[in-house]
C-alpha cells in the first residue's frame, strides 16, 4: 500500500542538507566542519534570496553613494549579502578569516581554532538588481596555512586555486540554484521556495566539450588586443550565438550548461582585466574544471596562478574545453 501511494507522488531530489552529510561519510577524513561550513553558506543564501525578493518593493536596490574597494558603486544588497555572510562565518564558527570584495583589509572572525578560510563575492552583478537581472555569489574554501590557534595572516589566502577545498556559487534568479564541487564532481541544487529549501536538481554537471556561444563585452572590441579581435571575428564568421549578460555567474552558468566560452580580456585601461582572481577566477575555474571544462589567463591555467594580493586581478578565459584550447592558438 505505501509502493502504491509513494509511486503517485511527484519526484524531489535529494535535500541538500542531506547530500552534504552523504558527501560527508564518503570523504576519508571528513569530521564535518566542512560539511557546516557549507551549510552556512546554504542558510546564508536563503536569507539573501528573501532579500533580493524584496527589490523594488524596498530601498535595498539603491546605491550607498560610496564605492567598494574595487572603485565600483555599492549597492545597498551589496552591503546586506556582505553582513548575512560575515553573521553565518562569524556564528558558524568553522572560518577563522575570510576576504570579501566588499572589504578591503583581511576579515578576522575571532574563530582562531577553525581551519577554514573563505574568499568571497557576496553578490556579483550587483549593478543589475534595480533591472531585475540574474546576480549571484560566488565562494572558495581553503584550508588555512598558519597554526590552528593562531591569528589568520594575509598569507594564509596567497594559495593558488588549485589547493581549494571546494568552490561554489549561487544564482538568483527565474529560480535560485546552488551549485558547488568538493573536488569530486560539480552538483547543482535549486531551491523549492516553498519549503525553503535546496534540492538536487543537476547532478554530476558536466560543460559539453564544446558549444556554439561565446560571452564577452563587444563594447570594448577596439580596446582589446588584437589576438582577441581576431578571436571574435573567428566567432562572427562561425556565426556563434553572442550572449552577454554582464553578470559573471548568469553568463558562466548559462554557457556550462549550453557550452560556450566567457572572456573577459584586459584593455588598455585595465591591463589584467577586472575579475578578481580570489574570490572570482578560483572559484569558477575550479567549478569548470570538474565539470571538464577549462578557464586560463591566456598565458596558464588560472588555478596555477600564484597570487601577491588579495584583491589581484585577472584575464579569464572559461568553458568549453575545446573553445578554450582554439582560443589559446590565436596567441
Amino acid at each position: 500500500m505505501v509502493t502504491d501511494t509513494l509511486k503517485y507522488a511527484p519526484r524531489v531530489g535529494t535535500a541538500i542538507d542531506r547530500f552534504i552529510a552523504q558527501d560527508q561519510i564518503n570523504s576519508k577524513h571528513a569530521v564535518g566542519d566542512l560539511s557546516q561550513l557549507l551549510r552556512d553558506i546554504v542558510l546564508a543564501s536563503k536569507i539573501i534570496n528573501r532579500e533580493i525578493n524584496k527589490a523594488g518593493l524596498t530601498d535595498i536596490d539603491s546605491s550607498t553613494g560610496v564605492s567598494n574597494p574595487q572603485d565600483e558603486d555599492q549597492k545597498r544588497l551589496d552591503m546586506i549579502a556582505h553582513a548575512r555572510f560575515l553573521r553565518a562565518f562569524f556564528k558558524g564558527k568553522k572560518v577563522c578569516a575570510l576576504i570579501s570584495e566588499e572589504a578591503e583589509d583581511l576579515i578576522l572572525t575571532g574563530n582562531n581554532d577553525a581551519k577554514y578560510i573563505v574568499a568571497i563575492d557576496p553578490l556579483d552583478g550587483s549593478s543589475n538588481i534595480d533591472v531585475n537581472v540574474s546576480i549571484g555569489t560566488i565562494f572558495s574554501i581553503y584550508h588555512r596555512k598558519s597554526p590552528i590557534g593562531s591569528e589568520p595572516t594575509v598569507e594564509d589566502f596567497l594559495q593558488k586555486g588549485e589547493d581549494q577545498v571546494a568552490a561554489g556559487y549561487v544564482q538568483y534568479g527565474s529560480s535560485t540554484m546552488l551549485v558547488y564541487t568538493t573536488g569530486r564532481g560539480v552538483y547543482g541544487f535549486t531551491l523549492e521556495p516553498s519549503l525553503g529549501e535546496y534540492f538536487l536538481s543537476h547532478p554530476i554537471i558536466k560543460i559539453p566539450n564544446e558549444g556554439s556561444i561565446y560571452s564577452v563585452n563587444d563594447g570594448y572590441f577596439n580596446k582589446f588586443s588584437p589576438e582577441i579581435q581576431s578571436y571574435i571575428k573567428y566567432c562572427h564568421e562561425q556565426q556563434f550565438k553572442a550572449r552577454y549578460i554582464g553578470s559573471l555567474v548568469a553568463d558562466f552558468h548559462r554557457n556550462m550548461l549550453k557550452g560556450g566560452i566567457y572572456l573577459y580580456p584586459p584593455t588598455k585601461k585595465h591591463q589584467l582585466g577586472k575579475i578578481r582572481l580570489m574570490y572570482e577566477s578560483n572559484a569558477l575555474a575550479f567549478i569548470a574544471e570538474q565539470a571538464g571544462g577549462q578557464a586560463t589567463d591566456g598565458q596558464q591555467r588560472i588555478l596555477q596562478i600564484d597570487p601577491t594580493s588579495i584583491h589581484q586581478r585577472s584575464p579569464l578565459y572559461i568553458g568549453s574545453s575545446k573553445m578554450v584550447d582554439h582560443l589559446t592558438t590565436f596567441w
